[in-house]
């Protein structure tokens, strides 16, 4: 496992966020950055992603208890405190600041500065609230997009954790292409249909790249 100084300059999390903004940031590497260090032969990004994986990624662990975020190998409680204290002021802020996303235009201005210049394909999910209020951005995958890769247990995972009543799935096509393949279409209609038996509507699937984006619900695919 390599050591955060071991990587790139332009792959460590605090020169990555003053090259490009916090924006550029996946929820590990800013996450990593908070925890400074990691713990014995663990790197801090590694112990970043064990704990989104630990409470089911960024809202699962906004809700998480400082007993809780003790409880993992490796979190000591001054990094648990340092992190419990990051998040009640995420919370705080959270409720000043509600971001509804009602068009595939507003689901992109959110999801291109996340993954639009991604140089491999991550699937995710938007999980939101009836009103169109959004809950949570979850990447469940991080390669070529398949069929027997993008089970509806993982994608509808973190929809159920956060009480959401309608999520838009999303990928990134590296190419810059965002047309969508036979492969694009058959995984959507798959969990198009599983969310109708868990109760959840799959309002849109947004294919994004750095410049543009395909709405299969634009296009009346969904």
């Amino acid at each position: 496992m390599k050591r955060i100084k071991e990587l790139p300059a332009a792959d460590r999390p605090r020169e990555k966020l003053i090259q490009k903004g916090p924006a550029a940031l996946t929820d590990s590497e800013l996450l990593a950055i908070l925890l400074r260090t990691g713990s014995r032969g663990k790197s801090a990004l590694a112990l970043a992603s064990e704990i989104l994986k630990e409470f089911n990624g960024l809202q699962g662990l906004t809700r998480a208890s400082l007993r809780e975020l003790t409880s993992i190998k490796g979190l000591g409680t001054a990094k648990a405190v340092t992190l419990a204290a990051a998040l009640e002021l995420a919370r705080r802020a959270s409720r000043r600041e509600v971001r509804r996303i009602t068009s595939p235009e507003e689901a992109f201005s959110v999801l291109k500065p996340l993954f639009g210049h991604k140089e491999v394909e991550h699937f995710g999910v938007v999980t939101l609230a009836g009103n169109g209020v959004l809950l949570g951005i979850h990447e469940v995958a991080k390669g070529a997009v398949n069929a027997a890769a993008i089970t509806p247990k993982e994608v509808f995972r973190p929809a159920v954790r956060d009480l959401a009543e309608a999520v838009i799935l999303f990928h990134n096509h590296p190419n810059g292409d965002p047309s969508p393949s036979a492969q694009d279409l058959k995984v959507t209609e798959r969990l198009i249909e599983a969310g109708k038996v868990l109760g959840i509507e799959v309002l849109d699937h947004l294919i994004v790249t750095e410049e543009t984006f395909f709405s299969f619900k634009g296009e009346g695919l969904v």
